[in-house]
């Protein structure tokens, strides 16, 4: 009798499958151009995945990359531009998906002041945070202009981009961010003009991406990841203001005027398939940071990105 009931019991109990456990780590602390993440996070499914996804804000932003070449998390969201130049230094990283698909970048200027073309910027100040790329950024888009990279000053503002802007410390600034910066702006009454990099000499490139380690991903695992972020896309453009709800809730800090203009404007530039790669887009930007002495040579596409669904 005993070896029965034993037996009706093993067969009507359901075995609870433990999660697969992955660490990603953000860019920078949360905000809206990380959506589809949390929306995948609170609407479930990345359980519906099979994960456990912990989600980390760095304490430095260049850390994330270099701790995911070093193996200490499966996944950090990073810059195309910036991969660029990290393979290219021998890091063991890959682009596996894009989580904003065009670029924020913006050479920023204020509506009302002395700069209305890109060619007024001669003699003038141009602020910025991080050197190399944004310098290539820039470089070509005086060139496009007839201007050259010594036509200006760089001044490094130490990420405070619109306040130096606001205050006239310097006439334009770039790496402002076009869905954050130019509302900022608004909200504190000054109205911004952006130039957009893509529309100025720079190819076109994903803004934010998802990179692996080369050596130690799990392939698995990691589409598992970008199918859920594909779903959490697909219900913040279906669901715009019930997704920014299900985002804000999220932390006091989000709900406030700014991150809400700016999930606004963040919205479209989601990758609506994060997995795919457009293998173009890389080797021209490839060609452009080697034709600006940024890189020397030219790595082939694969090893700069991969889909992995395509394998």
């Amino acid at each position: 009798m005993k070896k029965l009931l034993l037996a009706a019991l093993m067969l009507t109990a359901s075995p609870v499958l433990a999660a697969d456990k992955m660490t990603v780590l953000l860019d920078w602390f949360v905000n809206p151009d990380h959506g589809p993440l949390i929306v995948a996070q609170e609407k479930g499914y990345f359980a519906d995945q099979g994960l456990e996804v912990d989600i980390v804000a760095p304490a430095d932003p260049s850390d994330p990359p270099k701790l995911v070449a070093a193996g200490q998390a499966d996944l950090a969201i990073s810059y195309q531009p910036q991969l660029h130049l990290q393979v290219a230094e021998g890091l063991p990283l890959i682009r596996v998906g894009t989580l904003v698909a065009t670029p924020l970048n913006c050479l920023l200027v204020l509506a009302d002041g002395p700069v209305k073309t890109i060619a007024d910027l001669k003699g003038g100040k141009v602020g910025y945070s991080v050197a190399g790329v944004e310098e290539a950024l820039l470089g070509a888009i005086l060139e496009r202009h007839g201007l050259v990279f010594e036509d200006v000053e760089m001044v490094n503002v130490n990420w405070s981009l619109s306040p130096s802007l606001m205050s006239g410390q310097v006439d334009a600034v770039l790496g402002a961010y076009r869905n954050f910066e130019l509302n900022q702006m608004s909200i504190e009454g000054y109205e911004g003009k952006c130039f957009y990099v893509e529309e100025e000499g720079v190819p076109t490139y994903d803004e934010l991406v998802y990179v692996a380690n080369t050596e130690t991903m799990d392939k698995d695992k990691i589409r598992r990841f970008l199918r859920a972020t594909e779903l959490a896309t697909q219900y913040i453009v279906n669901h715009p203001q019930e997704s920014w709800e299900v985002f804000s809730a999220t932390s006091a800090e989000l709900q406030d005027q700014l991150n809400e203009m700016a999930w606004a404007d963040t919205l479209p530039r989601f990758a609506l398939r994060p997995e795919a790669l457009d293998e173009g887009r890389y080797a021209r930007f490839e060609q452009f940071l080697s034709d600006s002495g940024l890189v020397e040579g030219i790595r082939p596409v694969s090893e700069l990105a991969v889909d992995l669904g395509a394998q």
